[in-house]
């Protein structure tokens, strides 16, 4: 049987490009990069290599970039890095952040509530997005981060955090964004429309480089408190040995995203510009993949499709049926999807996503996302639209 892979943002397959740029740095060019010999210095010139390339996808500079385990340290970092002097001292410090955030933003913010760290919770509208005029209201005399998502993981909800961001900073508040799922996917612009972001996380298997790697850009002038503490790596913000491999696939995996980017969006205009996609661009499969699916398949809904999203992701929610016996039966045929956040699964609560956009228990476990790849072709999307709705109406007929 051949599989068809719809859990992208779950993670993505290391693409080959990735595979071979790292391969000599496991086997021949293995220098720790802070020696001063020969060997040492040729892993740290890919080091840098991989950096200016992640730099030049972001549209910042080199010194800009710090590179992470992944997304989660990212997080944790930016939260944790801003706040912890806060706690230290004494001082009132207030944190924004919305209720549809990605664990790593979430836990972080309860445990630095519970230290001590005032925080806000805002609530999307049933769209999925944060409405501006919401975090205007929240802003505080002492708030000094303000934390909100680009792309959701599981809605693939934008949001306009290039408008949230003009607004801290006009209250003269740090600025982050999880933009985990929206690497390689739209347009960065860290010196345009993101130019009032602060600190951006991005995770390197949601972008076809390996698991295991991330990078957390901070703008000049930001000052973090590290959360681990050894030598003086990554310009004393992030202490351990760097993942060379890692970094070196991380970096060639940002040199084809910008490649890719350049092929599929005009980043001249603003970060959800499209040209009128090819029938087998990444947006017009995802909406064939959706159309098929509303025809096929009666009482189905698409969450959020009301806001602007990743053009690799939608999220259905099926009428009578439980997404979690669909995702089996659907793995048994083949396909692999999922039913929201990947280090949620096994959860037996319902989505917190979707019930901060107002969905009921019973609703937001009868919804299914599917995301797709750059590597997904027309053929799996066209053999998807044949086993999904037979499924949901084998499944409809036992219940």
């Amino acid at each position: 049987m051949q599989r068809i892979y719809l859990d992208a943002n779950a993670t993505t397959p290391v693409l080959p490009e990735v595979v071979e740029a790292m391969r000599p740095f496991w086997l021949e060019s293995f220098g720790n990069p802070s020696s001063a010999h020969q060997s040492g210095q040729r892993t740290r010139s890919a080091v840098e290599h991989a950096r200016g390339a992640m730099a030049k996808l972001l549209h910042c500079t080199s010194k800009e970039i710090i590179f992470t385990s992944g997304g989660t340290e990212s997080d944790n970092l930016s939260l944790s890095g801003v706040l912890q002097p806060y706690l230290d001292s004494g001082e009132p410090a207030h944190l924004i952040t919305s209720n549809i955030e990605h664990h790593a933003v979430l836990y972080t913010a309860e445990s630095l509530e519970r230290r001590g760290i005032e925080v806000t919770y805002l609530a999307p509208a049933h769209d999925g997005v944060i409405d501006p005029s919401a975090l205007e209201a929240a802003l505080k005399p002492h708030t000094k981060l303000v934390s909100i998502m680009l792309a959701n993981n599981e809605t693939g909800a934008v949001q306009p955090v290039g408008k949230l961001a003009r607004i801290a900073k006009a209250h003269g508040t740090l600025v982050h964004t999880d933009a985990v799922q929206a690497a390689a996917k739209l347009p960065l612009d860290l010196s345009g429309e993101f130019k009032n972001v602060d600190l951006l996380s991005l995770s390197g298997h949601k972008m076809y480089a390996p698991q295991g790697t991330g990078v957390l850009f901070v703008r000049k002038g930001v000052q973090l408190a590290p959360l681990f503490h050894g030598g003086p790596h990554e310009r004393q913000r992030r202490a351990g040995t760097e993942n060379v491999p890692g970094i070196v696939g991380l970096g060639r995996a940002a040199e084809l995203a910008h490649e890719w980017l350049n092929s599929q969006l005009d980043s001249r205009n603003s970060i959800l510009a499209a040209e009128t996609p090819a029938p087998t661009s990444l947006s017009a499969l995802r909406d064939r993949l959706e159309q098929g699916l509303l025809s096929a398949i009666p009482n189905a809904i698409i969450n959020a499709s009301g806001a602007p999203r990743v053009p690799n992701t939608t999220n259905l929610r099926i009428a009578g049926i439980d997404a979690e016996a669909l995702l089996i039966a659907l793995d048994i045929q083949g396909i692999a999807a999922s039913f929201g956040a990947a280090c949620q699964s096994g959860a037996t609560e319902p989505s917190h996503v979707l019930l901060a956009m107002g969905l009921s228990p019973a609703e937001a476990r009868s919804s299914l996302r599917l995301s797709l790849s750059r590597l997904t072709t027309a053929e799996e999307i066209d053999r998807a639209l044949e086993i999904i709705p037979a499924v949901v109406a084998r499944l409809r007929s036992l219940s």
